[in-house]
């Protein structure tokens, strides 16, 4: 019997209400070290690339959709040659990741010719009643190639003790008109000194927040990314970034015709699966578990896949005898306050990557461009609606938004799934048909996907 659950882009809708809101030519290669590759793991082949008909600009990692009507370019700050690319304003790029800088000491100024040795100036700020120290990193104006209306950031940090980051964006019309800077996130990996949260509309006449994406109708021609890292004023814990990224895109409402099956017919990935349903009513601080927990319980499977679920001493505050209490712990850590739910898409990713090694959140335009993450062992968490009777075989009859698993490809080219929203393990693991699947998932979320990986 299957059930109607009324969710929207992964996000689920609490009591009916509606909440406001990468391989491919936007990804294909974005992760497995091809030329458009953000970090080198395994490789394809350079074949990959071409399928896809992506292009690659020099400087960070950029890849752009040459399909007009499917236009989506990933853009990632991921090497130490990459971030320095940016400008720092106390902040440090060392060993390949960003830092805060410690404070500067007193100094009776350099010799002539000489540097004084002095650390970046942070500056501080209050947030709520405790006074932070704060650095930020610019990104270069990045310009996708076409006129996006869709900006979607993700982020890799640690962020230890009482510290935190913030994402902010600005974008750049065609005529040179700037946006302000819109804050996107402010982000911690646990809730022990602040709440996660992301941020609604802000006074702007060019673009607006919608929980973690960032719309302009009209169409922008370019976008920064400011990385904000703050910890607490005298204290030695500060934060870190690995990576940051957006994934810029411009797309017709309507997914297209299906795509052909390639070469990964017949792979299917050993990913454990798990039920968001066995969680109805845990947690109701963090939305209650059951149909609101798809996107951690999907996150919490690739966690599985890679051997990297957290430590039972991380949920030991999770009562003896819950099935799977990582999930409980994930659902708690992707908690978006403002969202009031664990399905922010960047916050799912930023928990998981830094537990495996690498992730962003992208779009491709195809099942055919998921198939190099499938070749290199790489499931994808994807996003999807359907309406009563658009997706044979689902658990849930029709849905405004899910999230799910793709683990791999049938020898006819439909498409392998664990779907969260079985009401026990034994059902999680479905097949799709290619052409209904896809067209859930183009139409649903414009083909969006977290891309977790090793390095």
């Amino acid at each position: 019997m299957t059930r109607s659950i009324t969710l929207e882009q992964g996000r689920p809708l609490r009591h009916g209400r509606r909440r406001p809101r990468a391989f491919a030519a936007a990804g294909l290669g974005l992760a497995l070290g091809v030329p458009l590759a953000v970090a080198p793991v395994a490789t394809p082949g350079a074949a990959a690339a071409t399928a896809a008909g992506a292009g690659t600009h020099s400087g960070a990692t950029t890849t752009v959709a040459r399909a007009a009507a499917r236009q989506i370019a990933y853009r990632g700050f991921d090497t130490g040659a990459q971030l320095k690319s940016g400008t720092a304003t106390g902040v440090l790029v060392r060993q390949g990741r960003l830092h805060l800088a410690p404070p500067a000491a007193p100094s009776t100024g350099p010799t002539s010719g000489q540097s004084s040795g002095r650390a970046p100036t942070t500056s501080t700020r209050l947030v709520g009643s405790t006074r932070y120290e704060q650095g930020t990193w610019d990104s270069p104006w990045v310009t996708p190639g076409f006129s996006f209306t869709e900006l979607i950031p993700s982020w890799s940090a640690r962020t230890p003790g009482n510290s935190f980051i913030e994402i902010r964006l600005r974008g750049r019309d065609a005529s040179g008109r700037l946006s302000s800077w819109d804050v996107v996130a402010r982000w911690a990996a646990t809730d022990r000194y602040l709440r996660r949260t992301s941020f609604g509309t802000q006074p702007d006449d060019l673009a607006s927040l919608a929980v973690d994406t960032w719309r302009a109708s009209a169409g922008l021609a370019a976008y920064q990314v400011r990385v904000t890292l703050a910890r607490r004023a005298g204290g030695s814990a500060a934060p870190t970034l690995d990576s940051v990224g957006a994934v810029a895109s411009r797309l017709p409402t309507t997914a297209g015709p299906t795509s052909k099956p390639g070469s990964a017919r017949g792979t299917v990935l050993d990913v454990p699966r798990y039920s968001q349903m066995i969680h109805r009513g845990h947690y109701p601080a963090w939305d209650g578990g059951g149909e609101a927990w798809c996107s951690p319980t999907s996150t919490s499977m690739v966690l599985g896949y890679y051997d990297r679920l957290p430590a039972a001493r991380e949920y030991a505050w999770v009562p003896a005898g819950h099935v799977d209490p990582w999930v409980d712990f994930a659902a708690r850590s992707t908690y978006d306050v403002a969202y009031q739910g664990a399905g922010n898409w960047p916050f799912n990713v930023a928990y998981a990557a830094p537990r495996i090694g690498h992730g962003y959140v992208t779009r491709l335009r195809s099942l055919r461009e998921a198939e190099p993450f499938l070749l290199a062992g790489v499931p994808l968490v994807a996003s999807l609606a359907f309406a009563r009777g658009q997706l044979t075989g689902a658990p849930i009859s029709s849905t405004a938004g899910h999230v799910l698993v793709i683990v791999g490809l049938t020898a006819t080219g439909d498409v392998v799934v664990n779907d969260p929203a079985s009401t026990s393990r034994a059902g999680v693991r479905r097949t799709y048909d290619r052409a209904e699947f896809e067209r859930a998932w183009l139409e649903g979320s414009g083909g969006t996907v977290y891309v977790l990986q090793r390095r």
